[in-house]
């Protein structure tokens, strides 16, 4: 007589030790730590982690069967960042639980030293491009979306805002000026900050044909000089030339007023990795929670979200968010 061994099923159980042994290791908690409002490629976090390809590969690998982190292909390149946890799913609680214990964590000070080549490098490759491409730059930005393609979006949220007569705006990356008519007719005053040289002259010939009285251009990195604050803070098409759009996202929220609003205009995620060399994108574009996740970081809360699909296949998604007083949050939290 043969006796039937019962199959028993490890699958949970396995799903939850493959997230303990994934945060079982000090590099993969700092991995997840680098990652909290930023992406980076497999070189950049060698870079930064001062570690061969091979290694940090093995460890991306484990941290990304463990479903701590998601990938997104950008080019010919994978980028890595951190999974949102699912908390009514198997070791959801844990997972946001590990990531609110990591958050404590201070990087050490090489790494956060590397972290910062690393940005750097990604912003003179951008400002590089605008400075020998102001010239072609609207052309070259109507390859992917002009302005007239998104303006009357953005315009309708701006006017749903219901501003007062004497608030203020700042736009961050202005371009050629062109969304500054709409801004300067809505707004007492209106700030335009650009750290590019080329560019500001090209939104300085706009202001001076349109006779805005109202704006003031200055010449300046809104994520590292002195900027004044703002009811609306705008930004069209910028988040994917900057090298951390996350990081820029919480300094750039401090620069709106309490009870105002963040004003963004970006693309959604696209595999048009032409972009890159053709309009000095540093990024292709973003995924709907990654500036949900960035803004409530940053202490925003959302508001109306608008998207406008393209002939030429992309997507762009025109979202505000404001900031509310710090009592008003937590209430509705």
């Amino acid at each position: 007589m043969s006796l039937r061994i019962p199959q028993i099923s490890f699958d949970d159980s396995d799903q939850l030790a493959a997230l303990c042994k994934a945060g079982g290791d000090s590099l993969r908690l700092n991995v997840l730590r680098a990652l909290a409002s930023d992406s980076f490629g497999v070189l950049e976090l060698a870079q930064i982690f001062a570690t061969g390809q091979s290694g940090i590969s093995h460890h991306l690998k484990v941290l990304t069967q463990a479903g701590l982190l998601a990938t997104r292909r950008e080019g010919n390149a994978i980028f890595y960042r951190r999974a949102l946890p699912q908390p009514d799913s198997l070791g959801g609680k844990l997972h946001a639980a590990l990531l609110d214990e990591v958050d404590q964590l201070s990087l050490p000070l090489d790494v956060q030293a590397r972290i910062g080549a690393v940005h750097a490098q990604r912003s003179a490759a951008s400002e590089d491009f605008f400075a020998r491409m102001a010239g072609s730059f609207q052309a070259r930005q109507d390859l992917i979306a002009g302005l007239p393609q998104y303006r009357d979006s953005v315009v309708a949220l701006l006017d749903a805002l219901n501003v007062s007569a004497d608030s203020t705006a700042l736009e961050v990356g202005p371009g050629d000026g062109s969304f500054l008519p709409e801004l300067a007719h809505r707004f007492a005053q209106v700030v335009a900050v650009d750290n590019s040289p080329a560019m500001l002259e090209l939104a300085r010939s706009r202001c001076e044909r349109d006779a805005l009285g109202n704006v003031e251009l200055k010449l300046a990195d809104a994520l590292q000089d002195e900027c004044p604050s703002a009811d609306c803070v705008v930004l069209n098409m910028v988040l994917h030339h900057l090298a951390a759009p996350g990081e820029a996202l919480k300094q750039l929220a401090r620069l709106v007023n309490v009870g105002g609003s963040l004003l963004i205009t970006e693309l959604c995620s696209h595999n048009q990795s032409w972009a890159r060399e053709a309009c000095g994108d540093l990024w292709l574009g973003f995924e709907q929670d990654d500036l949900a996740r960035w803004a409530d970081a940053a202490g925003l809360t959302p508001g109306e979200s608008l998207y406008i699909g393209l002939k030429n296949g992309f997507q762009i998604q025109a979202r505000y968010f404001s900031r509310p007083a710090p009592d008003s949050r937590l209430t509705h939290r």
